[in-house]
């Protein structure tokens, strides 16, 4: 059996081997020290976990965060969430096939003088992510006693997946250091807090009238917690999309990709393709070329990409096609993906017939956006508990914003509680304002006139709040407006001749979008410094690479000179050094690593005169289509309820997390305004938890239910 982990990485180090033994069906495996059943399911050549019981399709991991129910596994005779499950040794996993059966003999419930416990808190702090982390180090800071809860078992949230460099304000949030390092940074500052108590893997599972927050700690017992102030920093859930073929196998939420490449460093596929061109897409794109996975295309169905300029740059410089005003109308496979068909969208975003493309792939990636995570602080809100918001959870942004965020919010509940501490400074909120903008316009690029010497090119051209470049040179050569970073970087062309050629500013853009030229002892070529964060064989000395230009145009192929390391930057980044023609010098911003996928013409079959967008797949779960949903709507239906009662939809084991916002926007592409639409009521229970750990009992009435 093939192990499908990631031996070499160019940012990541494998600091544990797979030596916990576990059997799936009747074959023996290993994991890794408190991994995922999914992650280790995956790395011994496993993508489908189970058949669904409705029309045994297959089924496989979607979001890898407890949000969907896909994943779900028979772990000793219970299902549970192969994602948020780890590994024990000696463990027997098998497919969820079928409805479950009920086991012969019952474990009996335990002996207990009272259920269930309470803890009170000044402050509890739902998630332990870049917002949640952040107000957790300032509310402890000032004494606070503080309950922070996370259902993962490290803290981080979705820092833990980043590889990539940070982009906004060096002093503020990091800026230049990669998401992984700083969620060690905070993690080691909230844990030698003593006012403030973690507990990961615990998963918050309510907010109540009482004003008590249910709280499933260490997945065995189920605490209320009962804070005078709730903080909601539980960041956002991706975006599904509907289209025919979309619960195959080998179709993930960027996030589940992100995790099982940058988290587990388990290598899911070996040709992906991205749909949705925001940071979440192109960020994951580029994670994938890192761990050595051929990126066949993106699709965009909006006219240009939404995210970062030089996140899309990276891509199309690495050699990734981008089709934007494209989308994709077919994932095609039998037991998992083997192919995806996308075509080019009309104004209206329909897909215009004849302009369809196949191409082969194993993976789907899904980044069409995110969704705050927002129940806990609805709920709150509604029974009138003293509730924040922070992060995405408040509002979507980047996660630099989400670090700033949580620093206002953890004064604001500081100041709240009597803390002696002064109003948030005016600066500071002009600060996230800066850290939450979109990306601006795109001009042209500019280059300085001179054509001797040495010093640094810029290739980004869009403005975005970023300036670590303008910090780190020794020379003080490279200035960005300190009251508004999201102008774009100026090299001082009278002190040019101060440049030492360091590299600094090189290693440590996240854009990668900084290269260094010289001119210094050639004649007719200059010396071009670019920054590798690759790890493919062919990037070695003596090698001829093709490289190219800020938008991905191909300008010829050139030896390899050199590669070295930069003072300071030992976590990574490497400087690949090319000698190319004076006239294309200025011009070279990267390489190409991706080689041109193979594309089949496409050919109709019998579906296809149906159709595709009425076989695509809402509610996960309960396996309803979007044909039957529409047919529903087309017959006049307002209310949710109703498609809930004749379908079932959103009555599966996610809680509607999944399909009842894909529910919403089937109605507005029908031309009925959600004010007319009446949404179904939300379960008590945000999360699923066994009824075993609802009893109270005592021990004089053990097994009787209170």
């Amino acid at each position: 059996m093939t192990d499908y982990r990631i031996k070499s990485h160019p940012i990541l180090i494998d600091e544990e081997k797979a030596t916990i033994p576990f059997y799936w069906q009747d074959k023996q495996l290993y994991a890794k020290p408190n991994e995922m059943i999914s992650s280790a399911l995956i790395a011994g050549e496993i993508q489908v976990f189970r058949h669904h019981v409705k029309d045994q399709s297959p089924q496989g991991i979607f979001c890898a965060n407890g949000q969907c129910s896909q994943c779900m596994v028979m772990v000793d005779g219970l299902p549970v969430k192969s994602c948020m499950t780890a590994v024990r040794q000696g463990m027997r996993v098998e497919p969820a096939d079928g409805l479950p059966r009920l086991p012969e003999s019952f474990e009996p419930l335990p002996s207990a003088d009272s259920f269930q416990r309470r803890q009170e808190c000044e402050v509890l702090i739902l998630g332990a992510g870049p917002a949640g982390l952040s107000a957790a180090i300032e509310l402890g800071k000032l004494g606070a006693k503080v309950l922070l809860v996370d259902d993962k078992n490290q803290l981080g949230g979705k820092l833990v997946l980043q590889t990539h460099r940070f982009f906004g304000s060096t002093k503020a949030v990091y800026a230049g250091t990669r998401g992984v390092e700083i969620a060690k940074i905070l993690a080691k500052e909230v844990e030698a807090l003593p006012s403030v108590e973690i507990w990961t893997n615990s998963t918050a599972t309510g907010v109540f009238e009482d004003h008590i927050v249910g709280v499933y700690r260490d997945q065995k017992e189920n605490i209320h917690v009962e804070p005078q102030i709730l903080l909601v920093a539980t960041g956002a859930r991706e975006r599904s999309l509907s289209f025919a073929g979309n619960t195959l196998p080998g179709v993930y939420g960027a996030g589940a990709f992100q995790t099982l490449v940058n988290r587990d460093l388990v290598k899911p596929c070996e040709n992906l393709f991205i749909i949705g061109g925001g940071n979440v897409g192109l960020i994951g794109g580029y994670h994938a070329i890192q761990a050595g996975i051929h990126v066949a295309g993106l699709v965009e169905a909006a006219p240009e990409c939404g995210g970062y300029k030089v996140h899309k740059d990276k891509l199309a410089r690495s050699g990734v096609p981008i089709f934007t005003s494209h989308t994709v109308i077919e994932a095609r496979g039998e037991e998992r993906v083997g192919a995806v068909v996308i075509a080019r969208v009309d104004g209206n975003f329909r897909p215009i017939a004849g302009s369809e493309k196949v191409y082969d792939c194993d993976t789907l990636l899904i980044a069409v956006g995110l969704e705050p995570v927002d129940e806990f602080l609805r709920v709150a809100k509604e029974i009138g508990m003293e509730v924040y918001a922070a992060g995405d959870a408040n509002e979507i942004a980047e996660a630099s914003a989400a670090i700033f965020s949580g620093k206002i919010v953890g004064n604001e509940i500081a100041r709240k509680l009597g803390k002696d501490i002064a109003e948030i400074p005016s600066a500071w909120l002009e600060t996230e304002e800066i850290l939450k903008s979109r990306p601006g316009v795109v001009v042209p690029e500019r280059h300085i006139g001179k054509l001797d010497g040495v010093f640094p090119v810029f290739h980004c051209n869009q403005e975005i709040p970023c300036n670590p470049c303008s910090e780190v040179c020794p020379k003080d050569l490279i200035f960005i407006d300190e009251a508004d970073i999201r102008h774009m970087p100026l090299f001082d062309e009278e002190r040019a001749d101060e440049c030492i050629a360091c590299g600094r500013c090189v290693a440590v853009c996240p854009g990668l979008a900084v290269s260094l030229v010289d001119f210094r002892k050639r004649s007719q070529t200059a010396l071009v410094s670019l920054p590798v964060e690759q790890n493919y064989a062919e990037i070695a000395v003596g090698n001829e690479i093709e490289v190219s230009d800020t938008a991905g145009a191909a300008l010829g192929k050139y030896k390899i000179e050199k590669i070295k390391t930069v003072a300071g930057y030992k976590d990574g980044t490497r400087l690949l050094s090319v000698e190319v023609p004076v006239a294309i010098a200025k011009q070279v911003a990267g390489f190409r690593v991706i080689q041109p996928s193979m594309v089949r013409a496409f050919e109709p079959d019998s579906r296809m005169a149906e159709n595709l967008e009425d076989e695509a797949f809402v509610c996960r779960c309960e396996r309803i289509t979007a044909g039957e949903i529409r047919r529903l709507i087309r017959m006049g239906v307002r209310d949710i309820n109703q498609i809930k009662a004749v379908t079932h939809a959103s009555m599966g084991s996610c809680g509607g997390k999944t399909c009842l916002n894909l529910i919403r926007r089937m109605f507005a592409a029908e031309g009925i305004p959600l004010t007319e639409v009446t949404d179904p009521p939300v379960r008590p229970a945000f999360v699923e938890v066994p009824v075993k750990d609802y009893i109270e009992h005592t021990k004089e009435e053990t097994g009787k239910m209170r």
